[in-house]
């Protein structure tokens, strides 16, 4: 099996599904002529044109409402936002008509569209370029919402979404653009709303999505190294619809649950899980859950400060051995 970078597994999927069918389409800052802020739609513009890869104004609120126009009237669009920070300028066409245009409709419209773009902190941004946007769009009924990885989930991933018949966001990283992985040349695609055990074990589960999982594979085999504890590592990758019978499958099975997520702590996506694991699963639980978040603070633009307000693998590893009370 080949080996590319997650920008290339993002490309592939998008130029596969456009080739297939020509309602798809591309549109966003920078997507064509730059071929991608991150070079996700390297080469694009060249096969398909400008009527297909369309660089947008510095505008989100209109192109997003232009996109859901064009869903509305049998496109497919995939719209790219520099970052999910810009989604906001975007976020009420986004949250009051791709979401619910189905329902106010009757049923008459679908909202075949994928939002896509970098979630969550990248190095130094600042403040308003680090924010993680998953649980907010999770909690609205009507859109789906996506966080791969790996370069083998995203492209499974974001082909399912292009295909699917409602609203998807699709959230990626600027820190990811660059991982390798392998990915197969031949067609597959992932169901959305299945959780994947990237690693399995016995002794405690770790629930953890996106970037950030790479913490919890180090966490994960310096504990088996140095304390033979066995973790099982479950991977989202989506989070709405989210899968708990995965979950809780393992939780019955490891008797101890840790949530890693970067985002804030107060009613995120960790909190869901939490929430649904006592509810369904109690009498399995040998120990309370803990979960795992940034600090309560907006994203520090100091290094210092930065490396202690995100978590990491020390912080998972502390939380292992507080749930094994070693």
């Amino acid at each position: 099996m080949r080996t590319i970078q997650f920008r290339e597994a993002i490309a592939e999927a998008m130029s596969e599904e456009m080739r297939a069918d020509e309602s798809v389409y591309l549109m966003g800052e920078e997507v064509a002529e730059y071929n991608g802020a991150y070079k996700a739609s390297k080469g694009m513009l060249d096969e398909f044109g400008p009527k297909r890869v369309i660089d947008t104004p510095i505008a989100e609120l209109g192109f997003t409402g232009i996109s859901i126009g064009a869903a509305m009237n049998g496109n497919r669009p995939i719209v790219e936002f520099m970052t999910f920070n810009f989604s906001l300028v975007g976020i009420d066409q986004i949250i009051n008509n791709a979401a619910k245009m189905r329902q106010m409709s009757g049923g008459q419209f679908n909202i075949p569209i994928v939002f896509r773009g970098p979630t969550a902190s990248a190095g130094q941004l600042g403040a308003t370029h680090s924010q993680a946007f998953e649980s907010w769009y999770a909690n609205t009924p009507g859109l789906k919402v996506i966080v791969p990885s790996n370069p083998y989930d995203a492209k499974g991933l974001l082909k399912s979404a292009i295909r699917d018949d409602d609203p998807v966001i699709f959230m990626e990283s600027e820190q990811m653009y660059g991982d390798k992985g392998e990915v197969p040349e031949e067609e597959y695609t992932i169901p959305i709303g299945k959780a994947d055990i990237k690693r399995e074990g016995s002794d405690v589960t770790i629930v953890s999505f996106g970037k950030i999982i790479k913490e919890a594979y180090k966490a994960a085999d310096q504990l088996a190294e140095e304390n033979d504890i066995s973790c099982e590592v479950i991977d989202l990758r989506t989070v709405r619809p989210l899968d708990m019978e995965t979950i809780i499958k393992s939780v019955k099975k490891t008797n101890r649950l840790i949530i890693l997520e970067e985002a804030w702590p107060f009613g995120n996506v960790s909190t869901e899980i939490t929430y649904q694991v006592q509810d369904k699963a109690f009498d399995y639980l040998d120990a309370p859950i803990v979960k795992i978040n940034t600090a309560d603070t907006p994203t520090p633009y100091s290094p210092n400060l930065l490396k202690e307000w995100l978590p990491n693998s020390d912080d998972v590893i502390k939380a292992v051995k507080k749930v094994l009370y070693i």
